[in-house]
C-alpha cells in the first residue's frame, strides 16, 4: 500500500493552500475532497472576498493578514493569474461601534496607513455614501478584493505542479490516528505519517472529539444592478466597505469589478440561520432581499437598484468567533484548521504556511496563541 508524508482532508480555501505549501516543501502530499475543485457547496465561493488590514476583530490578526497579502502576491507571480485587486476600504459606523473602534485600534497598534473621516468628509470623498452626522469612517488604502474560486484553483494547480496528488469527489467517511494516520473513503484506505484536517462546515462531523462547539450559519450573498449610472460604483471610485448600523448589525459591499452586468455584491455579516451542510436552504427568499436592500438604501442610495441574483454559503463559527489552528490536542499526528467564522478566507495562504510549519517543524513563528482549541476547555473550568 502506498503511504504518504501527509494527507490533507478538505481542499477549499485553507486545504488547497496547505496542500500547495506542504508539497512545495518537498513532502509527499495526498489531498482529498468530497466535491469538485473550487465548488460552491461550502464557504469558498461567491466571486469575491474582502481583504483588509485594520482588523476590527482583534489587533492580533494584523501580522497574519499582512503576511497573507505578501503570499497572495507570491501566488499571483507563481501562477501568472490575477487574484487580488486593491480597491481601498471603508469601515463605517458610530465612533463607538466595533467596526470603527476595532479598526482604529489595529491601525494604530501596527502603524497602518489610514485616515479617519467624519461624516462631512466621507460624503465629500465618496458622494455615493450617506452617513448620519454622528457616523465616521476609517479609510485604509490597503484593502481590496480576492476572487475565492480562482484562489482555490490556483492553489490546487500549484500543489499539483509541486507533486501533490489530489482526489476530488471522494468523501472521507472516517479517520484514525495511532502509529500512523488512516483515512477511509468509501472504497479506499489511505495511510500517512501525518494528517491535516481543513473541514469547513463539516467540522462537527470530522472533529467531534476536538472539544469545540461549532455552529454553522447560513449566510446569503446578493448581487444588484445599481440604480442609474454604474460608473460611480466601479472599482477605482468606489471601495469595499463594512458598515455597522446603530443596532450593531453589519452590512458590507463591493464595487463593480469588471463586467457591469455582474453588478455590485452586498451581504450582512452574521445574523444567519443555523444549519448543516445537508440541511442548508439554498433558496433565497423575498424578505431576505428586502432586508439587505432596506439596510443599504438609507446608507448607499442607488446601490441596490435591481436585484440580479443571490447565493447561500456557510459560516462555521466558534463560540468566540476566533479561528482554530493547532495540533489536535488528542492526536499528535493531526493538525486542524477550522472555525474561520466568516472572516477567514483572506488568511488562506498564511494558514497554509502555519499548517506546513506545524507539520514539518512542530511549531511556527506566527502568532497563533489566539487559535488554540484548548481555550474553550480552559474557559469552562
Amino acid at each position: 500500500m502506498k503511504t504518504w508524508d501527509v494527507i490533507v482532508i478538505g481542499l477549499g480555501g485553507m486545504g488547497s493552500a496547505a496542500a500547495h505549501q506542504l508539497a512545495a516543501r518537498g513532502l509527499r502530499v495526498l489531498g482529498i475532497d468530497s466535491h469538485a475543485p473550487a465548488h460552491d457547496k461550502g464557504s469558498s465561493h461567491g466571486g469575491s472576498r474582502i481583504i483588509r488590514q485594520a482588523y476590527f476583530e482583534d489587533p492580533a490578526y494584523v501580522p497574519l493578514v499582512l503576511r497573507a497579502g505578501e503570499l497572495w502576491h507570491t501566488v499571483e507571480a507563481e501562477s501568472g493569474r490575477d487574484i487580488l485587486r486593491n480597491t481601498g476600504g471603508l469601515m463605517i459606523g458610530r465612533a463607538d461601534s466595533q467596526v470603527v473602534t476595532g479598526s482604529l485600534a489595529s491601525a494604530r497598534r501596527w502603524h497602518l496607513d489610514h485616515e479617519l473621516l467624519d461624516a462631512t468628509e466621507l460624503r465629500a470623498r465618496f458622494p455615493m455614501m450617506r452617513p448620519q452626522d454622528d457616523e465616521v469612517a476609517l479609510f485604509e488604502s490597503g484593502a481590496g478584493v480576492l476572487v475565492p474560486e480562482t484562489c482555490v484553483e490556483v492553489h490546487l494547480e500549484l500543489a499539483a505542479r509541486a507533486g501533490a496528488e489530489l482526489h476530488h469527489e471522494e468523501p472521507v467517511t472516517r479517520w484514525e490516528s495511532g502509529d500512523v494516520v488512516r483515512v477511509y473513503t468509501k472504497d479506499t484506505l489511505y495511510t500517512a505519517d501525518q494528517l491535516v484536517i481543513c473541514p469547513g462546515p463539516w467540522a462537527s462531523e470530522l472533529l467531534a472529539d476536538l472539544g469545540v462547539s461549532f455552529r454553522v450559519d447560513r449566510q446569503v450573498q446578493f448581487w444588484f444592478a445599481p440604480r442609474g449610472e454604474v460608473a460611480p460604483f466601479r472599482a477605482g471610485r468606489f471601495p469595499i466597505f463594512v458598515w455597522e448600523g446603530e443596532d450593531g448589525r453589519q452590512g458590507y459591499g463591493f464595487p463593480v469589478l469588471d463586467d457591469p452586468s455582474d453588478g455590485v455584491k452586498v451581504a450582512f455579516f452574521r445574523g444567519g440561520t443555523t444549519c448543516t451542510p445537508d440541511t442548508i436552504d439554498r433558496a433565497v427568499h423575498p424578505d431576505e432581499i428586502a432586508a439587505i436592500a432596506g439596510f443599504l438604501d438609507q446608507r448607499v442610495p442607488g446601490m441596490t437598484g435591481t436585484f440580479l441574483r443571490a447565493a447561500a454559503c456557510m459560516y462555521t463559527n466558534t463560540p468566540d468567533l476566533h479561528f482554530v489552528i493547532a495540533r489536535h490536542p488528542r492526536h499528535e499526528r493531526v493538525v486542524v484548521a477550522c472555525g474561520f467564522s466568516g472572516h477567514g478566507f483572506k488568511f488562506a495562504p498564511v494558514v497554509g504556511e502555519i499548517i506546513t510549519d506545524l507539520v514539518t517543524e512542530g511549531r511556527t513563528r506566527h502568532p497563533i496563541e489566539l487559535f488554540d482549541p484548548m481555550r474553550f476547555a480552559k474557559s469552562s473550568v
